[in-house]
């Protein structure tokens, strides 16, 4: 597909993840929506967490929220954690978020 974790392009830029997505036949949302709180997350959702600006761009990291049998958890692929699915909701601040749909 020619997409590659280091390349920098993929932090700012939601297309090439529509893309693997679309792919996959996982369908998403078209729609960014602001967070405002967990509660108000869909039972399985893309988040945008680790928000910050370099040299006038928007950089963020991508994880997945998931709410299933009564469990809330964020699925996160960063490597330095110690375990890849997180519960621990006040340390990550998520700046927006994209619904998944259920297929």
């Amino acid at each position: 597909m020619g997409i590659y974790a280091a390349d920098r392009s993929l932090w700012p830029e939601i297309h090439y993840v529509r893309h693997m997505l679309a792919s996959a036949g996982v369908k998403i949302s078209q729609r960014k929506v602001p967070f405002i709180s967990w509660h108000a997350l869909p039972d399985l959702a893309l988040l945008s967490i680790k928000h910050h600006r370099e040299d006038d761009t928007d950089f963020w990291h991508w994880v997945v929220f998931k709410r299933m049998n009564g469990q809330v958890f964020v699925l996160d692929s960063a490597c330095y954690l110690p375990s890849n699915i997180r519960t621990e909701f006040d340390a990550m601040q998520p700046k927006w978020f994209i619904e998944v749909s259920h297929t």
